[in-house]
């Protein structure tokens, strides 16, 4: 980062008088100075959550990037016939380009008090400034980065513990385990009802019918109930990947039972069980 922040300032024509290099690698600074130079470097990093704001304008956490406070350091050497004044106009002048021709997000600035130094016959001013950017997964990156929270620095190890952390299919059976909903019939043999998941359980049932109707005459039956789960299940109902199958018949029976499930402009109620 220094190096760029350099290389940005050496094309500023305004700051053409100033030689500017950087703290580390160490470039070394001619004796005497005859030119004011500055050393640009960093004094230090902090990285913290970052919150936006959503539609509603409460802060959310971005689980995807993170807020880095960087504190640059410019050390600003101005040759004794210049005077101890160069120093604060190289300082101001450096300061207003990054602030405001530059991309970077100042946040603060501010420097000490100016000293001499007589290994270089200069005076030199310690400045600093705040920048405050984001730390995010660049996207033309090679790494595998969806989250920083996938990363063993954010202590993925503790957050991806399912024996502490539910996953996301534990939270939302534990959300919501049974899901009840009705469909009305369509009259034709078979009808498959789309859940989003795989129940576990589905239980079946026509509104306002007894769960079997008995003919002694024809020594028939007729299910207005039915259900499936994964050991097994009731003529008429089969579970599916997405959620479950309803069966109408008339002519196809189950020890002369029939299953009633799905007949043409009734209704059902149904439920099902993560």
């Amino acid at each position: 980062m220094p190096a760029n922040i350099v290389a940005w300032l050496k094309e500023r024509e305004e700051l053409k008088y100033i030689k500017f290099i950087t703290e580390y690698p160490a470039i070394k600074k001619e004796v005497p100075l005859r030119n004011t130079t500055v050393a640009v470097g960093i004094d230090g990093m902090t990285i913290v959550d970052s919150f936006v704001e959503n539609d509603e304008g409460v802060l959310v956490e971005n689980e995807n990037c993170r807020q880095v406070n960087i504190k640059l350091r410019f050390s600003i050497h101005a040759p004794f016939s210049s005077g101890g004044a160069a120093c604060h106009d190289a300082f101001t002048d450096v300061i207003d380009c990054l602030t405001f021709a530059s991309s970077l997000n100042i946040e603060s600035s501010g420097c000490d008090k100016i000293v001499s130094d007589r290994d270089t016959d200069a005076f030199v001013l310690t400045a600093w400034a705040s920048v405050i950017a984001s730390l995010c997964p660049a996207s033309s990156s090679s790494l595998d980065l969806p989250s920083f929270l996938g990363k063993e620095l954010f202590c993925a190890s503790h957050i991806n513990d399912e024996a502490i952390h539910l996953s996301q299919e534990q939270a939302e059976y534990l959300n919501s385990p049974m899901y009840a909903g009705q469909y009305m019939g369509r009259g034709s043999s078979s009808f498959s009802v789309d859940l989003g998941f795989r129940p576990r359980l589905v239980i079946v049932t026509a509104d306002g019918r007894p769960m079997m109707k008995l003919d002694f005459d024809a020594k028939q039956s007729f299910a207005y109930f039915g259900l499936a789960f994964e050991e097994g299940n009731t003529c008429g109902v089969d579970l599916t990947d997405t959620g479950f199958t309803v069966t109408n018949s008339t002519t196809s029976d189950v020890l002369g039972c029939y299953p009633l499930l799905n007949e043409l402009g009734k209704p059902y109620r149904y439920l099902a069980f993560r």
